[in-house]
């Protein structure tokens, strides 16, 4: 186990905490009180510590994430798991026509992402920032490019792979995203208006 705590980063105590909740699967065991732990247990440490703390899932939440991970199912199934996808039928009208301007009818109402979107629009119509249709829409196109680049990356020969790859993607991915866009900024800022003096 010390092994594996150097070859992982993680410490011994945590690796042993993950093994009692079930995050982490047993080791071979070698004797009575000595396993052998492959490169499996280090790629999965990764995954558990880039849930907990890259994307700050709860540990429950992890445990419910790894499980789906986990479960054999169809590809599709899996990634609408592991990004949280629904199909209920929650009002979110903003969200939905601008989704659907976009042509993304296929996205369910009720998904988490288009909770997270109707808030934001909320929040930008509660504080009187207005974006005109257009350019909200342009910006809509241009993420939409991105997403396609990141879900042409997702492993096709392996599930778990997969879902490893959008959860562990959706938390590294996306603050790399938005400093991408805060320089951005800065370079067009220059570009309109002139470099500061």
């Amino acid at each position: 186990m010390s092994e594996l705590s150097a070859r992982s980063g993680v410490p011994v105590a945590t690796i042993k905490y993950y093994l009692r909740e079930g995050l982490l699967s047993p080791g071979e065991r070698t004797s009575r009180t000595q396993a052998t732990y492959g490169e499996e247990h280090v790629r999965r440490l990764g995954l558990v510590r880039a849930l907990v703390d890259s994307a700050g899932l709860s540990l429950a939440r992890t445990k419910e994430v790894l499980a789906v991970v986990d479960r054999p199912m169809p590809m599709i199934d899996r990634l609408a798991m592991v990004t949280r996808a629904g199909d209920d039928d929650v009002p979110r009208p903003e969200a939905r026509a601008l989704a659907d301007a976009l042509g993304w009818q296929d996205v369910p109402t009720g998904s988490v992402a288009m909770e997270r979107l109707q808030e934001a629009l909320a929040a930008m119509a509660a504080a009187g920032f207005r974006v005109p249709t257009e350019a909200i829409e342009e910006l809509g196109e241009r993420m939409g490019q991105v997403a396609e680049v990141e879900v042409a990356g997702i492993p096709t020969d392996d599930a778990a792979a997969a879902a490893e790859y959008v959860l562990v993607g959706t938390a590294l991915v996306a603050p790399v995203l938005l400093a991408l866009r805060e320089v951005g900024h800065i370079h067009h800022s220059f570009a309109r208006f002139g470099t500061p003096s």
